[in-house]
C-alpha cells in the first residue's frame, strides 16, 4: 500500500492494515501468546505476542498524547518523556513493561480502543492540519500518525504471519 497522502487515504491505511491484523490475531491461541519467539524490536531479542499488541498500543497512546498536549498548547517530548530517538527499543521494553499484567483478551480489546481513539482523532482534523503543515519538525500530523499506526499494524501481521508458519498455526 502506498504513504497516504490525505485524510481518506490515511483511514483508509489504517482501517486495512489493522484489520489484517485483526484477522491474524483471532487465530492465535491465547496459550500461546506469552512465549517469547517473535523476532524483537531491539537486535536480537525476542518478543511475545503480547509484547507485540504492548508495542502497538504504546504508540497509540503515545500518539494520541502528543496530540493532546500539542491542542492544549503544551509541550511535547517527543518520542516520550525520558526517551531519545535512538532508544527506541529500550522504550519498546517500557511499552511491554506496561502490559505485562493484561491477558491476549485484554489487550486486542485495549488495542481496537486505541484505533478507534485515533480514527475519531482523524476524523476531527482537516485535511490541512494533517498532511499541509508540518507538525513536528519536517513531518505532518498524518504522516507522525502513519508512522505509529497503519505502518507498524502491517509489520506486526508480517512478523505474526511468519511465526505462524513457522508454528504451522
Amino acid at each position: 500500500m502506498a504513504i497516504p497522502t490525505n485524510k481518506e487515504e490515511l483511514r483508509q491505511a489504517i482501517e486495512i492494515n489493522y484489520n489484517k491484523l485483526k484477522k491474524e490475531l483471532s487465530s492465535i491461541p491465547q496459550e500461546l501468546t506469552r512465549i517469547q519467539e517473535l523476532e524483537g524490536h531491539a537486535k536480537g531479542a525476542k518478543m511475545s505476542i503480547n509484547n507485540l499488541l504492548a508495542y502497538l498500543i504504546g504508540w497509540g497512546a503515545l500518539v494520541l498524547k502528543w496530540n493532546q498536549k500539542k491542542d492544549n498548547n503544551e509541550s511535547v517530548d517527543f518520542p516520550e518523556t525520558g526517551y531519545k530517538w535512538n532508544e527506541l527499543g529500550r522504550l519498546a521494553q517500557k511499552f511491554y513493561e506496561d502490559y505485562q499484567a493484561d491477558d491476549f483478551t485484554t489487550l486486542k480489546q485495549n488495542l481496537d480502543i486505541h484505533v478507534d481513539q485515533i480514527l475519531s482523532l482523524i476524523a476531527t482534523k482537516s485535511n490541512q492540519e494533517l498532511y499541509e503543515i508540518n507538525w513536528y519538525e519536517n513531518w505532518t500530523l498524518g504522516r507522525m500518525i502513519q508512522f505509529n499506526t497503519s505502518s507498524p499494524y502491517a509489520n506486526a501481521t508480517g512478523r505474526i504471519r511468519k511465526w505462524k508458519k513457522q508454528k504451522e498455526i
